[in-house]
């Protein structure tokens, strides 16, 4: 779309304003393991409409120029090279296996944005055509879709490239609730469950425990197929579907290269990472730690500080796609993206553990599985997410600790 002289005009005056007026943020490297660190307000949340009761848990890099996300024209951040070696994934496949993403709202952009970044990273084609992806609403139909929202578009980019990512060869199913409240979600969640070669079911999302989880928990009990919950991007406390003994509690890490090491990649704490004890979830038999009388979150880790994050492709936004457009993005006078983002979140460990327990084929049920192959683990020792008093329960250690729980994938043996 052409730029109009008034538009230039307005440009000008936008940039002139940002220069004299906006904080100085220091660029983000296109090579995520050597960031430096970001100063304060250097991240910022999604914005996914929160008509429910659950939130989207991701987060991206915030634009120098303002309060809206960093827009580049090419890959940022993490891609599926980094993603697999970190982890220890290569050459695996997954045979066909199905990872469902549920989310609320739709992404109208989703297929086309999934296609650039498969396409900019070197994979094979995942779309409809092919069979390899499908988005469908709460009840497993392909109409009519929600509502389109802004953020939560950015949500389900990052997760189908977290897919795309971890499991190259997984087919995708995109769930979309008409909410973010329980109700559609579990609907959503069932729905994935009950399509034939879902193995892995991800949810990027939590809500503040309260008396009607519990009844919601049924929903979430799906013998033989993983289900997988983002931990919380707030750090220390606990959200539900997290807390629920019916899934697989995911916190988060900051991942840099470690050359000389003989993994290669070093992992410690990410500040935002959720964990801490249930108020209302009885503790799973599987679970064993002594700080927790009910559930203890979280269960396994992997990386989730967007300072060391993927680089998603999202095009969904409310102003087009015109380089003023791309100014008003960035100073957050616009919503959604259009282009690469670097993200992270607890929003990108869950889909990530997902696609690794696609990867592995295993029938599990809730997250019991990693407890008893703990030892094929990377542990994650360092960092913390907050104050409680020094314990497992927020500061990273030798074995289970409350912010990453057993570690994170050294293979597909912990899954």
């Amino acid at each position: 779309m052409a730029e109009s002289s008034r538009g230039r005009t307005l440009v000008r005056a936008l940039v002139a304003f940002v220069l004299v007026a906006a904080p100085v943020v220091a660029a983000v490297p296109a090579v995520a393991a050597e960031a430096a660190p970001l100063p304060s307000g250097g991240v910022i949340s999604f914005g996914c409409a929160t008509s429910g009761k659950m939130h989207c848990l991701g987060k991206a890099i915030r634009s120098p120029k303002g309060a809206g996300p960093l827009l580049t024209s090419t890959p940022v951040g993490y891609g599926p090279a980094e993603i697999q070696a970190a982890y220890n994934l290569g050459g695996l496949h997954a045979n066909g296996r199905t990872v469902a993403i549920v989310d609320a709202m739709d992404a109208p952009t989703a297929e086309a944005d999934l296609a650039k970044f498969r396409a900019a990273r070197g994979l094979p084609p995942c779309t409809s055509a092919n069979g390899c992806f499908k988005k469908v609403n709460q009840n497993g139909a392909t109409s009519p879709l929600p509502a389109g929202d802004y953020g939560w578009a950015e949500e389900i980019s990052l997760d189908l490239d977290a897919v795309s990512a971890t499991c190259p060869d997984c087919h995708i199913l995109l769930v979309e609730a008409s909410s973010a409240d329980t109700d559609p979600l579990m609907t959503a969640v069932d729905t994935a469950a009950a399509t034939p070669g879902v193995v892995a079911i991800s949810n990027s999302y939590g809500g503040t425990e309260d008396s009607t989880i519990l009844a919601a928990d049924a929903h979430l009990n799906h013998p033989g197929i993983a289900v997988t919950a983002s931990s919380g991007d707030s750090g220390y406390g606990v959200s539900w579907p997290a807390s629920s003994p019916y899934v697989t509690a995911v916190g988060g890490t900051t991942l840099k290269k470690a050359a000389g090491t003989t993994r290669g990649w070093s992992e410690t704490t990410w500040s935002g990472s959720g964990s801490g004890c249930s108020a209302l979830e009885a503790k799973p038999s599987w679970q064993h730690d002594t700080g927790c009388a009910k559930r203890t979150v979280a269960d396994v880790s992997a990386v989730a500080d967007p300072a060391t994050g993927l680089g998603v492709y999202d095009t969904y936004n409310s102003c087009g796609s015109s380089s003023f457009c791309d100014l008003l993005l960035a100073l957050g006078l616009a919503q959604g993206a259009d282009g690469w983002v670097q993200v992270g979140g607890t929003s990108l460990s869950s889909p990530v553990i997902a696609s690794v327990y696609a990867l592995a084929g295993t029938a599990v049920t809730s997250g019991s599985y990693p407890y008893a192959h703990a030892g094929s683990l990377n542990d994650v020792t360092s960092g913390s997410n907050g104050s409680c008093g020094g314990t497992y329960l927020c500061t990273a250690g030798t074995g289970y600790d409350g912010p990453t729980g057993l570690g994170t994938p050294n293979g597909t043996g912990g899954f």
